[in-house]
């Protein structure tokens, strides 16, 4: 049985005084917390305090974004080992929105999964269509070449250390979701994939997380679905009363 998750990306999106409050409450609302892995992933300059903050509470911190390496003379960027060191366990590569602002391509991508790996930290490998890609009959072909360029070079051993999560490109932030049965489809493609590149067992054990629009109203619907394990939640985690509501859907489930 694969245990469920939750994530949180909260973007660019407050003060690091802001996390810290967000934290706070979350650290309240989720002291008992149900039988699902929660991860909190707040903007770089507000880390600090958030893992501070959500010391001793079951709920993981991770970083939005990582460099393909561990030091050097790259002026922006923050490097595995720094991440390691600021207390975060999980990173996420390859969202959407990086691929598009930042033209990041499948094989730089491929890079941060090994940096990621390379330096203890649980990469969120992200994939996902364009609604043009859905329209035209792609979105399966599309996903399958990202998953096969960022991470077909991977052993069973390192593929099992990370997560997937299918994001629609439409639907991430536009407030519209994928219907459960559109999210499966994909779902069940990604693990057909990993089972015909790598074995079965691999397959089965693959933790892939659903984001796009989720909230408490629609990730019921979601969640029932036999090969959706989570769900990475943007806007919607912003608002600990909202991230709460989702995560707690789960206990019921469970």
């Amino acid at each position: 049985m694969r245990r469920p998750m939750i994530a949180g990306n909260w973007k660019m999106n407050g003060s690091p005084a802001d996390a810290a409050v967000l934290a706070r409450e979350l650290r309240l609302a989720l002291l008992d917390l149900p039988a699902v892995d929660v991860v909190v992933f707040p903007p770089y300059l507000s880390i600090s305090g958030v893992v501070d903050t959500l010391k001793g509470v079951d709920i993981s911190v991770g970083t939005q974004d990582i460099h393909p390496e561990d030091g050097g003379a790259f002026t922006g960027n923050v490097a595995g080992p720094m991440i390691r060191a600021s207390g975060c366990t999980f990173v996420l590569v390859g969202h959407s929105e990086r691929r598009s602002y930042e033209k990041e391509s499948g094989s730089y991508l491929a890079r941060k999964v090994q940096a990621a790996l390379r330096n203890n930290l649980t990469p969120i490998f992200c994939c996902g269509e364009t609604l043009d890609d859905r329209e035209s009959g792609r979105a399966l072909e599309v996903v399958r070449t990202q998953l096969r360029e960022g991470l077909g070079e991977l052993t069973p051993t390192e593929l099992s250390r990370l997560v997937i999560a299918y994001e629609p490109v439409w639907a991430i932030g536009t407030g519209r979701v994928a219907s459960p049965e559109q999210a499966q489809e994909v779902h069940a493609a990604i693990r057909a994939w990993i089972g015909t590149t790598w074995d079965s067992g691999t397959a089965r054990a693959m933790r892939i997380l659903y984001g796009g629009s989720v909230k408490p109203g629609n990730v019921v619907g979601i969640m029932e679905q036999e090969d959706i394990d989570g769900a990475l939640v943007g806007g919607a985690s912003l608002k600990a009363e909202t991230f709460e509501g989702i995560v707690r859907f789960q206990s019921s489930r469970s």
